[in-house]
């Protein structure tokens, strides 16, 4: 039976430096909100015959998005990287706005903050929407696991914890 959900997440922390209490917290929810409900469904794969569910190990090498998926014992499935210049202008972007979001939320009427937000949604949509462009052929995700993915690239994008690398 089909099971095409990811069931755990590793992160190439050696390629992130120190975070922000906020990115940290970005970055735990994002983990904690894939893992309780996604939809995750490998496309190509070593072996045809398995259906999930999966183990996900992201990370950064040389400039670009690393997936390497897994079986539940994590047994490799398929690994794959995604050139990052179709996201470093929409991922530039994000942390900016993010930036912004949380100096608002301290000192900012709630106008403000909602305004902000909803340009922060929009942008982090606009990346949702390109991840499964760039995914096609490979795994279909729905909109919801694409955003929390973003997410979780944006965090392997950081530079002392603070913006893009």
């Amino acid at each position: 039976m089909a099971d095409h959900r990811i069931i755990d997440i590793q992160l190439d922390d050696s390629m992130m430096t120190h975070w922000n209490a906020d990115i940290e917290h970005e970055r735990r929810v994002a983990i904690f909100d894939i893992l309780e409900g996604n939809s995750f469904e490998l496309l190509k794969s070593s072996r045809d015959d398995y259906a999930g569910p999966y183990v996900l190990f992201l990370s950064n090498m040389d400039g670009r998005l690393v997936f390497d998926v897994r079986t539940e014992a994590r047994e490799p499935l398929m690994a794959f990287t995604l050139a990052m210049s179709p996201f470093r202008r929409v991922i530039r972007d994000y942390f900016e706005i993010c930036d912004s979001y949380f100096e608002a939320i301290k000192a900012g009427s709630p106008q403000q903050i909602e305004t902000i937000d909803m340009g922060r949604r929009g942008i982090h949509d606009q990346a949702s929407e390109r991840l499964m462009d760039r995914l096609a052929g490979k795994i279909a995700v729905d909109m919801a696991t694409a955003r929390r993915l973003f997410t979780l690239i944006c965090a392997l994008h950081l530079k002392d914890g603070r913006g893009p690398v």
